[in-house]
């Protein structure tokens, strides 16, 4: 595979602070890379910088080997050939389906038979044909959202940005549009970089997820490495609902608070990463056992949410039964399932 979208040492300062810190980003043709992060992470700016819609103050981006933004060069927007989704998917409420079509690929100046063409190929695809003459105000948000991906695939972009497209749905409306949308882009093999602070619909849409902190890529990876894997307790904290046990590795154990688990940990402070799916009674693995106060149970549906407090750490656990709050809850954990990482004292999502 070659790389079709290469972002190079970005950095962006707004109102004097910086947004993008030297960000590089490499994304392969017909590949699906999520930016995954909090409000303030950079995640939008990057995606606006690839689009042309704003200026990095130094980097550069290529496009299929094209530079279209650097020192001595800059394309502007709609010569980069970038198709966008915007979270409000940004239709004429004026125009007809097949208009809106039309009317974005007006600059491009094509004979009229490419053109009409083109507009049947993407009304086609994305199931739109029956729809061609109705007015934006006459569909569904989920509709909607399928013209605003036809009106791009219509131009043939050598790249799609999709900036929340789905935030303004529904849930249960929402998971059929990703599947849809997704299953559309790969079968036109689309190179897409999708922007979203949701963990879950990065996780099922993307190839490959930047996790986002500070105007850095703390994490760069597949979906199933960042989730068994995760690179840093920020990462961890951020990715699958994941608890950070807080205790102390020294000489090939880790302490918390009174308790010895026989687990190799880095020397120094450090977290325990504890997936709730990955609680067991307490005899499964006593030499990973921990011992709980239970803060509250939640039906789950196919277990009980309980929450738990150990050492002063929060920690959530998928449970089989209901606990009742105030008692001790004693589990285990799968040896090979247990994740030490050192500690970063800086582990809330939301200062990202």
């Amino acid at each position: 595979m070659t790389a079709a979208l290469v972002c190079e040492d970005i950095e962006k300062h707004l109102g004097g602070k910086a947004v993008l810190r030297g960000l590089t980003l490499s994304v392969m043709a017909g590949e699906v890379v999520s930016l995954l992060g909090a409000s303030g992470s950079g995640k939008t700016t990057l995606l606006r910088a690839i689009a042309g819609l704003t200026h990095p103050d130094s980097g550069k981006i290529t496009l299929n080997g094209a530079e279209v933004f650097g020192p001595t060069r800059v394309i502007p927007p709609e010569k980069r050939q970038i198709g966008m989704v915007f979270q409000d998917y940004a239709l004429w409420p004026h125009m007809s389906v097949a208009g809106n079509l039309a009317f974005a690929l007006a600059p491009q100046r094509l004979p009229a038979a490419e053109a009409q063409a083109r507009i049947a190929h993407a009304l086609d695809v994305t199931q739109l044909g029956p729809l061609r003459d109705r007015l934006p105000a006459a569909l569904s948000g989920g509709q909607q959202q399928r013209v605003a991906i036809a009106r791009c695939l219509a131009s043939r972009p050598q790249l799609m940005l999709f900036d929340e497209p789905l935030s303004n749905l529904d849930s249960a409306l929402r998971e059929d549009l990703r599947c849809e949308m997704m299953d559309l882009v790969r079968r036109e093999a689309i190179t897409v970089v999708y922007v979203t602070h949701d963990q879950a619909e990065a996780m099922a849409v993307s190839d490959r997820i930047a996790v986002m902190r500070s105007g850095e890529i703390a994490q760069f990876d597949r979906p199933e490495t960042l989730y068994n894997a995760p690179a840093t307790p920020f990462v961890a904290s951020f990715i699958g609902g994941f608890s950070l046990l807080e205790g102390q590795g020294a000489d090939g154990v880790f302490r918390v608070g009174d308790r010895t688990l026989h687990l190799p940990a880095p020397t120094g402070p450090a977290v325990l990463v504890i997936r709730p799916e990955d609680a067991r009674p307490e005899s499964e693995h006593p030499a990973t056992s921990l011992t709980g106060r239970v803060i509250s149970a939640a039906y789950q549906g196919r277990c009980w949410r309980v929450t738990v407090t150990v050492a002063g750490c929060t920690l959530r656990l998928d449970w089989p039964s209901p606990a009742q709050a105030g008692t001790d809850l004693s589990f285990s954990l799968p040896p090979d399932r247990c994740r030490i990482l050192p500690l970063d004292h800086a582990l809330n999502p939301k200062d990202a």
